[in-house]
């Protein structure tokens, strides 16, 4: 078995257990379990993006969804109800909503060049161009991590503000927690 074979058996695994996470997910009442789901499926995304060489995306979601969103979530059950409403509407115009949209999105990659493509407008132009320019212009040996650090610095930049903002969002809702149950506490 070659590796591009098992590389391929694993993401369809992973595949897998995604569509099976999220039925599982869609079928539960009780919200604790439907946040830890939440966190596996993310999880499982991380872990998807890392065998198609995206680490950077892994990590990412690793931190945002497994991490402060599953501690956000969390802190959200623990101030409101712990089961689901049943909602007495049809549940056909949401799925039709989302039908539309995943084949949109389908349609949106058809005309995408294949993946690792050499012919690709971004294997073509963009990566010949950056291996060229970067170790003379910014001295640093590793490619990713100068295009991270250097080219594409704001964009960084960025996503650190956005997962900074998110865990300070965290700190104070958890802290606000602890006051709004004293509060209840002396209430009763």
């Amino acid at each position: 078995m070659s590796v591009g074979m098992i590389e391929s058996v694993i993401i369809l695994v992973l595949f897998a257990m995604l569509i099976g996470t999220a039925i599982a997910i869609i079928n539960m009442e009780q919200l604790f379990p439907v946040v830890i789901m939440s966190a596996i499926f993310s999880l499982l995304s991380a872990l998807l993006f890392v065998v198609m060489d995206a680490v950077d995306v892994a990590f990412t979601e690793a931190a945002v969804g497994a991490g402060v969103t599953t501690v956000l979530l969390l802190g959200t059950i623990a101030v409101t109800r712990k089961t689901t409403l049943v909602s007495k509407r049809s549940d056909a115009i949401p799925f039709i909503v989302v039908f539309i949209t995943g084949a949109g999105l389908i349609y949106g990659t058809l005309d995408m060049p294949n993946f690792g493509d050499p012919n690709s407008p971004a294997n073509a132009y963009v990566r010949p161009e950056y291996l060229e320019r970067t170790i003379p212009e910014i001295d640093i040996p590793n490619v990713v991590t100068a295009i991270l650090a250097s080219y594409r610095g704001f964009d960084t930049l960025g996503e650190a503000a956005v997962v900074f903002t998110a865990g300070i969002g965290v700190l104070l809702l958890l802290s606000g927690l602890s006051f709004r149950r004293d509060d209840e506490e002396e209430d009763n």
